[in-house]
């Protein structure tokens, strides 16, 4: 019920709606619409109340609630369901149990704080409270396998439109999965799948955003950032999240029903704090010394060694830095 008060509300912000027009639209007396209103105003909407006139919606707080989102993203194509945590070990390990239990995709987990929250290859992802995005995607492709590390791609294309298109700010990519604005990271995707030989059970991607962070710890605040740093101003957690999924469900899609991740590289392309840098590829035996020469359609980075070869390198278990630091 509080969801679709909320609902007529946004609908006709600015103008005022009578209690009674709200109790006959849904069905319920004008003392359960008074509660409801009593409880989103304690949730932080300013809502005008005025005798023989009834409610306007005033002002909205920037919160990740479920009924919110649900709400602006009614019309997408790609949300199935939204699960949102006041706080959580970690999204993503919330969303593999979801997924396991038999979740649809397009099932978004969200939480305001996460105290367990990790990265790739085994890293700690710093989630305080009320200021950063902690969200993951559950999605359930006909894909193989082996495909599935395009889908990093896709998102990392789709966060950093989105938060180009909130906040103004020049984004990069530093491939293939993390957000660079000034040359320091503000953002962090971390992918992990189920799957059988040849079939996907389920990708779990899991999306950390440093919003409204004022500072970060000594051992990172050397490559760490925040949108309000950046900006010089508070973001709207809630913008950025809409935005996200919004353009995740276009690339998504179309990777899925074309086969082509074309319009993901030429984002990922366009937007690389990689592409033309000398970097350090490492993985579990060796690293190597490369230039960064291109992206190709599948979504491989392509590295020119020293001795001219030009080998593919495949995202997963592999790290790629700066031959002299973070990017």
């Amino acid at each position: 019920m509080k969801k679709e008060i909320l609902e007529i509300l946004k609908n006709n912000k600015n103008s005022f709606i009578s209690g009674e027009e709200l109790s006959n639209k849904l069905g319920v007396t004008r003392t359960a619409i008074w509660k409801y209103i009593n409880i989103l105003k304690e949730e932080g909407y300013k809502i005008e109340s005025i005798s023989r006139k009834g409610y306007k919606l005033v002002e909205e707080p920037d919160i990740l609630s479920r009924e919110e989102l649900l709400i602006e993203l009614k019309l997408s194509r790609f949300v199935d369901d939204i699960y949102y945590f006041d706080k959580v070990d970690s999204t993503n390990s919330f969303a593999k149990k979801l997924a396991l239990e038999g979740a649809k995709e397009g099932t978004i987990i969200l939480s305001n704080e996460q105290t367990g929250g990790r990265g790739r290859l085994g890293r700690v992802w710093i989630s305080p409270p009320c200021s950063s995005i902690s969200m993951s995607l559950i999605l359930k492709p006909s894909i193989r396998p082996w495909d599935a590390a395009k889908i990093t791609e896709i998102t990392a294309a789709a966060v950093a439109i989105a938060i180009e298109k909130v906040t103004n700010l020049d984004v990069n990519i530093k491939w293939p999965n993390d957000i660079i604005i000034q040359n320091k990271k503000v953002c962090g995707i971390l992918t992990e799948m189920g799957a059988e030989l040849d079939n996907i059970n389920y990708v779990i991607v899991g999306i950390g955003i440093n919003v409204n962070i004022d500072e970060f710890p000594d051992e990172i605040k050397e490559v760490a950032t925040s949108l309000k740093k950046v900006a010089g101003k508070e973001i709207s957690r809630k913008e950025i999240v809409i935005n996200i999924v919004r353009e995740f469900e276009k690339l998504y899609y179309n990777f899925i029903e074309t086969g082509s991740l074309k319009e993901t590289v030429e984002i990922c392309k366009r937007k690389s704090a990689t592409l033309g840098k000398t970097v350090k590829i490492i993985n579990k035996s060796e690293t190597i010394i490369a230039e960064a020469v291109d992206i190709n359609d599948e979504g491989e980075l392509l590295v020119r060694k020293e001795n001219g070869e030009i080998i593919s390198v495949i995202s997963g278990e592999v790290s790629v830095r700066g031959i002299n630091g973070y990017i």
